[in-house]
């Protein structure tokens, strides 16, 4: 925790300007930049978290001016939030509310999106009427850990006064809304008048177990003060360090990754299936000092009960993390028994993940009662997992998700170890994690958003690094898969991997040595805790007559387009048994599936291409072994067969040899087939899409080449 003053007159005028040109005035303008400055601190923000407003005014119709409320809206992120981020409300209107009694969340939303200057902009955030009541122009809000490492102790609001005296207005925690607004509007009244005896500014307001506001006359001010108020609290907390804790760190290649992470994703799997949730989930791992201190402290669990660090928070972590025993660690590799060490560790996950589940279900139950049964239950499962001596997992329904979810266990593990040196983490009670994870504008949105087709997919790509591999990694990305792109050419590996988006990941790794390929898995395993696909796509093509090609071309051959393939579906397969450990129940496998890149050699051997026909064969054969031995696990084996597509194997070069060869154009060349269109990247990729999408298909060799009687399978 290090909050540093970030203000520059420079960079202030120089959004101003560029702003101006396109029409944004100086105060939305200045807006957006102090909301960058505290968004861009994960200390003080995370993840679409705190929020921020200034009080303006725009030009209505008839060219009259209306006073407006430039509030965060929902869906933007502080630290790259644009203008239009910032919708515009009426003033009065929201300003009127205050002489209300009650307003329901629905009634709020409903009102604050009727005075919207532009009804398409975005919801106003639920903060919006807070920001309204105050009367300062420009107002912030974040969730400073550390002042969080102060607001959630028993005595929170004596420390406060401590710290702040009277420049700060403190208000006791009230779930965000309505009556919140109305109770900072108090609070703000009564300590400007302290404020005013004790001869100081008001500058800000602590949310008790939630959170702090600054406001100011100018955006200047409001950060600045914010930056001075969160410093503050950062000192007070210097003054009382941790015990800190050696970290403890299991080697997760003595213990091996793809073991561990692959089988806690099974296990969370099969508990997702037996609660009617999503089967497939991934993990990001965090193994820096802060988590492994946490994790490693013999506090943990008592720790881990006691809730969030803020009620936001729950909506990405649930209350508490699961927490698991250490794994044994592997110190005498000659001697160590690791099946079984790895069985019991294995159970006693299990123990740990169905009672986390079924306190889940009771906690909901209990506080369920208070709304006479009629809120819908979420999924019971974690989403961190706390495992000493290997770090804290976060767990989503992507990698992005799993990512925020780490962040905020980060965050949290901050706030706890600070609090902990300081007093005694004591964060809101069960009632309001509850009245907050179950808000009815959280519960509207249940169902709403529709996964992508192939989301919460880890697929591998082999000879992702160009042609087939590339193509196929960037259409997996498009239906929502997580990517791992795997090449000998770690640079062209790069480069698809950043067309496939975030959600992706590159390793050079050549897929004939066995050792790359082992070392590869483990990675995939480590960053995105197991497998669901594998495209086996990477080979290449020798020529030469059978009756006198050396011998070390052929042997070449085989080691890429038939061993190395190999090396590919064993390593796959080692991961999907390990996520499939222990069950017993073949419904709840998470499987898998090896999808080859077969080529037409297989089945229509061509003059001068037996090293590379050969072996593609006996490729052929071993898909359909595969498929016959790993189908009953659940794992489906399929191939692709392809023709005449323009890629390293396929270049310019030899298009235009073969095309002058026999005497017609490139483009009759390439479209040679019955359809008389050539066959693209995309196709094939499209047609191992669809192989993936099959479930009820293994063992099936798909023909792309557009129509090649020769080549047909039967």
């Amino acid at each position: 925790m290090n909050c540093q003053n970030l203000w520059s007159d420079k960079d202030a005028a120089d959004f101003v300007s560029s702003y101006a040109a396109i029409g944004v005035s100086e105060d939305l303008a200045l807006r957006t930049y102090t909301s960058r400055l505290l968004g861009s601190d994960p200390n003080l923000v995370l993840h679409g978290g705190g929020n921020t407003s200034v009080k303006t005014q725009v030009k209505g119709l008839f060219e009259e001016t209306i006073p407006v409320l430039c509030v965060k809206g929902s869906g933007w992120d502080l630290s790259t939030i644009e203008p239009q981020g910032h919708p515009a409300v009426r003033l009065k209107p929201l300003q009127e509310l205050i002489k209300l009694s009650e307003l329901s969340d629905e009634d709020m939303v409903s009102i604050q999106r009727s005075n919207l200057i532009n009804p398409t902009s975005p919801n106003p955030s639920v903060e919006a009427l807070l920001h309204a009541f105050l009367p300062q122009k420009f107002v912030d809000h974040t969730h400073s850990l550390a002042l969080l490492a102060i607001a959630d102790q028993e005595n929170s609001e004596k420390i406060c006064r401590d710290i702040y005296g009277a420049c700060v207005a403190i208000v006791p925690y009230v779930m965000p809304g309505f009556q919140l607004a109305i109770a900072a509007s108090k609070a703000y009244k009564e300590a400007e008048v302290e404020a005013l005896k004790a001869g100081v500014n008001l500058e800000g307001m602590i949310l008790l177990k939630h959170g702090i506001f600054s406001f100011g006359s100018t955006a200047q001010e409001s950060y600045e003060r914010m930056i001075n108020l969160v410093q503050k609290a950062e000192h007070r907390l210097d003054n009382y360090k941790p015990v800190h804790f050696v970290p403890d760190k299991i080697s997760l290649k003595s213990f091996s990754s793809s073991r561990v992470f692959p089988f806690l994703r099974g296990a969370l799997g099969r508990a997702a299936i037996n609660k009617s949730c999503p089967r497939r989930w991934l993990f990001e791992l965090r193994t820096n000092p802060l988590t492994l201190e946490l994790v490693n402290d013999e506090r943990l669990v008592d720790w881990s009960s006691r809730g969030v660090a803020t009620p936001d928070h729950v909506i990405r972590t649930k209350s508490r993390p699961l927490v698991l025993k250490k794994p044994p660690e592997v110190k005498d590799k000659d001697h160590f028994d690791f099946d079984d060490a790895f069985n019991d560790w294995k159970d006693s996950v299990e123990k740990a993940l169905s009672k986390y589940i079924d306190e889940y279900e009771n906690y909901f139950q209990r506080q369920n009662k208070r709304f006479s049964g009629q809120k819908k239950q979420l999924d019971p499962l974690p989403r961190l997992i706390a495992i000493p001596g290997i770090g804290l997992i976060g767990v989503g329904n992507s990698s992005k998700a799993a990512s925020i979810a780490a962040d905020i266990g980060e965050a949290w593990a901050s706030t706890v170890i600070a609090a902990e040196a300081l007093g005694r983490f004591s964060p809101v009670q069960e009632q309001d994690i509850f009245d907050l994870e179950y808000w009815s504008l959280e519960q509207a949105k249940l169902g709403k958003a529709q996964e992508a087709p192939l989301a919460r997919h880890i697929v591998l790509v082999t000879g992702g690094g160009s042609g087939i591999g590339a193509a196929t990694s960037v259409a997996f990305a498009k239906k929502g898969a997580e990517i791992v792109v795997l090449d000998k050419d770690g640079k062209a590996a790069g480069l698809t991997a950043e067309k496939c988006g975030r959600n992706s990941f590159a390793i050079e790794c050549d897929v004939t040595d066995p050792v790359q390929v082992d070392q590869a898995f483990n990675a995939i395993a480590e960053r995105f805790g197991g497998l669901d696909i594998v495209i086996s796509n990477a080979g290449s093509a020798w020529t030469g007559e059978m009756s006198n090609i050396p011998e070390p071309i052929l042997r070449r051959s085989f080691e890429l387009n038939l061993f190395a393939h190999q090396h590919i579906a064993q390593a796959s397969c080692k991961l999907f048994h390990i996520q499939d450990h222990a069950c017993h129940d073949a419904s709840q496998y998470l499987g898998g599936q090896l999808l080859f890149n077969i080529s037409k050699q297989a089945l229509n051997p061509g003059k001068g291409f037996g090293a590379y026909g050969i072996a593609k064969a006996a490729l052929l054969a071993l898909m359909k072994q595969y498929s016959l031995e790993e189908g009953p696990k659940k794992i489906r084996c399929n191939a692709i067969n392809a023709d005449r597509i323009r890629t390293g194997l396929l270049d310019k070069a030899m298009i235009e040899k073969r095309s002058k060869a026999r005497g017609i154009s490139e483009a009759e060349y390439m479209g040679g087939n019955l359809l008389g269109e050539e066959v693209r990247t995309s196709d094939v990729a499209n047609a191992f899409i669809a192989l993936a999408l099959m479930e009820r298909t293994t063992g099936a060799l798909l023909t792309v080449d557009g129509g090649n009687v020769s080549a047909m399978v039967r």
